[in-house]
């Protein structure tokens, strides 16, 4: 759909719908990169507005009618022009993000969630994994806790840990496990990788672990250096973290857990360096295989061979 030009300034906006559009046209022109929480224009206008005045990114249509007061318009043109001059992710600009239908605190010492594992763990892993049996979970280089809030939040009966090497992810974690209310049930842990988890066995373990590779990171669009590098590049070619996961996930594993780990564009080159590893991509509803599931018993096979 071809969209016609608009020409009012910021002053001349009256509804949450005029704004919406006249964001959307400053940040397409602008050239931003998206793809940190929404992947175009409109959408991140959209979550933008939504911020200026007040009200949650799924509750926006029902004001697009609403008249827009001069002080939202005031904060929404500041939005938009930082977002356009800083190329910081809005996330980091709201200093909040999405992730499984749930709200996240997230600023520059953890990366933006974005996992597409949610899609799979508000579905509780179904049909892979038999909910009533799921009694601990691990979420490793767990960031900004999203992913294993998100898990504690699918699977009430279940002890969940989150694992991160950054003390300064983990402190982001912290606030965001104290708001959903979850500090009985969810354990932060420092850890590089599975060290400092010896004597843990897990029914899932679920990870987004860095998979960038070396040359990729100096070619990333600018919104992605105001993440952590720590938790983007894994060595030359971006398969360092997760060959050791794959290496000492078994140990961590109950008899029938399981290993979900998504490696993003990185899928072609794993299946490449382990071909005889019986990957089970799962693929999204967008139709993305980037996300793989393996067997504690799939993974003593590896190991074997």
């Amino acid at each position: 759909m071809v969209r016609e030009k608009s020409d009012k300034s910021i002053a001349a906006l009256r509804t949450v719908a005029d704004a919406i559009r006249w964001a959307e046209e400053k940040l397409a022109l602008a050239r931003i990169y998206f793809g940190h929480g929404t992947d175009n224009a409109l959408d991140e206008a959209a979550w933008l507005v939504s911020a200026a005045i007040a009200v949650p990114p799924a509750e926006l249509a029902k004001h697009h009618r609403r008249p827009i007061a001069a002080a939202a318009r005031a904060r929404l043109k500041e939005l938009v022009e930082q977002r356009i001059a800083t190329r910081k992710p809005a996330a980091y600009l709201l200093n909040e993000a999405w992730f499984a239908g749930l709200r996240f605190y997230v600023d520059e010492r953890v990366i933006v969630p974005r996992s597409l594992t949610g899609e799979f763990i508000r579905q509780g892993f179904a049909p892979w994994v038999d909910a009533t049996r799921v009694r601990k979970i691990l979420d490793l280089c767990t960031g900004s806790g999203c992913m294993a809030i998100a898990c504690a939040v699918a699977f009430p009966s279940a002890q969940v840990d989150a694992a991160d090497i950054s003390n300064d992810a983990l402190a982001v974690a912290r606030i965001n496990v104290d708001t959903h209310g979850l500090g009985d049930r969810v354990r932060l842990l420092q850890a590089d990788l599975f060290s400092n988890l010896a004597g843990n066995r897990y029914d899932v373990i679920v990870t987004n672990p860095p998979y960038v590779g070396r040359a990729e990171m100096r070619t990333l669009p600018q919104e992605y250096r105001h993440e952590p590098r720590l938790a983007l590049e894994s060595g030359a070619s971006g398969l360092d973290a997760i060959t050791r996961i794959l290496r000492d996930a078994a140990d961590y594993l109950e008899p029938e857990g399981v290993l979900i780990a998504e490696v993003g564009n990185s899928n072609t080159a794993l299946q490449k360096k382990f071909p005889r590893v019986p990957f089970h991509w799962l693929t999204t509803g967008s139709g993305d295989d980037s996300v793989f599931l393996l067997t504690a018993k799939q993974l003593i096979e590896h190991l074997r061979r």
